[in-house]
């Protein structure tokens, strides 16, 4: 009787643990799935911003040795000017001395008999000699001076450009990578500080007052990017864009027409635009879809 009463003990504990461990193995997806669901932010953030940094940072270090390498080039220059400077001024003045010397020779066998005169003579084509040699070395020498100046002058010029252009390039990046539209206008004011007249910084900063319902600040960059280039069809595109929204249909369809005028591509991208959504019953649209805009 009780080794039946253990073997009962022993089967309710067996079952009790088999229990327990199958509300466990349930319990754990769920709570993997929360743990998930706390996350806030993208784990690559970290990632991209190490990326970005690692990109300024060989900027810096280009820029750095570009400018020693240009110190090197001017410091060498001058010194092979002095040297031939130098050269050149030793030169004269052993002509000059043969020159006294063969003149005194001269003056011996023909029979000049004041050394004065002979003295005074010496010092007149000397002086007149080294006049001459001066002025022109002077001469060359301000305009190899004044050629060197632009020369670096040029090169500072487009070490900067260059450098800007790598900023701009990493700013794009980030712009691409951004899915907060507050931080990508941002980005996009960070580059049209560094260039102004980007054309498409501005209509892609419209586009992001677009998806925050500001058009009237959408239209004036539109106006903005058109006055710098009439050409850009992406901005006409815009500008189409926050007329739909505010209802003027009529600009909003000339600005379509120019748009694929200048860009024809565009004409894909139609019925696929959330900001036409109040055109699609409108027969002029319907006609700049189906090709007919005559």
């Amino acid at each position: 009787m009780r080794h039946y009463f253990v073997s009962i003990l022993v089967f309710f504990a067996t079952l009790v643990v088999a229990q327990a461990q199958a509300e466990e193995s349930r319990s754990a997806p769920s709570q993997q799935q929360q743990a998930l669901k706390k996350l806030q932010e993208p784990m690559y953030r970290p990632l991209v911003e190490r990326y970005i940094l690692d990109e300024l940072k060989a900027v810096r270090q280009d820029q750095q040795k570009l400018r020693e390498d240009v110190t090197k080039q001017v410091s060498h220059a001058q010194l092979d000017t002095a040297d031939r400077a130098l050269t050149y001024t030793t030169d004269t003045i052993n002509n000059v001395f043969f020159i006294i010397t063969a003149t005194a020779s001269i003056l011996v066998l023909v029979g000049w008999n004041s050394l004065r005169d002979v003295k005074n003579k010496v010092e007149d084509i000397v002086n007149t000699r080294v006049s001459v040699i001066t002025n022109e070395y002077e001469a060359r020498l301000n305009t190899f001076e004044e050629k060197l100046r632009e020369r670096s002058e040029e090169i500072l010029s487009n070490q900067q450009k260059i450098s800007v252009t790598n900023e701009v390039h990493s700013l794009w990046m980030r712009a691409n990578l951004e899915s907060d539209i507050a931080n990508k206008i941002e980005i996009f004011d960070e580059i049209l500080k560094r260039k102004p007249e980007d054309v498409e910084a501005i209509a892609y900063k419209a586009d992001a007052l677009l998806e925050l319902n500001e058009t009237a600040q959408a239209i004036e960059l539109c106006n903005q990017a058109l006055d710098i280039d009439s050409d850009y069809g992406y901005a006409y595109w815009q500008r189409a864009c926050a007329y739909a929204l505010t209802h003027k249909h009529a600009d909003a369809l000339a600005d379509i027409k120019m748009s694929l005028e200048y860009s024809p591509n565009l004409r894909n991208e139609l019925l696929h635009e959330s900001a036409f959504a109040s055109l699609h019953d409108n027969s002029s649209f319907n006609a700049i879809v189906s090709g007919n805009n005559d």
